[in-house]
């Protein structure tokens, strides 16, 4: 008799004629459909493709950037060129006008020489430094221009919280 008893309860419980791993089966294959029926895999592509979209149109801005500022060092490494070659030209006019100068007046070639020559180096050098000054500006400005579209593209309310933060919290 108690060879009877340990058999029916090792069995486990039943109702409808089904096992509890019967019903534990027919509730996930309910699970699954109504899973497919609500299209909860679609949800979770689409929110997924979104996702993919954005982090791809930030990365085509990157490269729209950095495409950007490459044509904007190659446009000012090119005045730069330009200026030097202005400068060899200037040095080669100089030099040029100070020999027929030298032919035409032995006696005021030695002054009129010095006077010249300082003038071109002088010329050069103001030439120099208003190119610099003009790709350092324009540097300045597009460095700026790129920061200030960074700043507001992912400077929110709460990173603004979490400066004051933490700028209190060092006082």
């Amino acid at each position: 008799m108690v060879d009877l008893i340990t058999l029916t309860i090792a069995d486990g419980p039943s109702a409808f004629g089904l096992d509890s791993y019967q019903w534990v089966s027919i509730a996930m294959l309910v699970l699954i459909a109504v899973l497919l029926w609500k299209r909860v895999p679609n949800m979770i592509t689409g929110g997924l493709d979104n996702k993919i979209a954005e982090i791809k149109q930030q990365l085509d801005e990157a490269k729209a950037l950095r495409a950007e500022a490459e044509a904007l060092r190659g446009e000012y490494a090119a005045k730069i060129a330009g200026a030097e070659k202005d400068a060899e030209a200037m040095m080669e006019g100089a030099a040029r006008e100070a020999d027929a100068i030298v032919t035409k007046a032995e006696a005021d070639s030695e002054a009129m020489v010095a006077r010249r020559k300082r003038m071109a180096e002088d010329k050069i050098a103001a030439a120099e430094r208003e190119a610099i000054d003009s790709v350092r500006a324009s540097a300045v400005n597009a460095a700026a221009a790129a920061s200030r579209s960074l700043i507001a593209e992912r400077h929110d309310g709460t990173a603004d919280k979490a400066l004051a933060d933490e700028a209190i919290a060092s006082l």
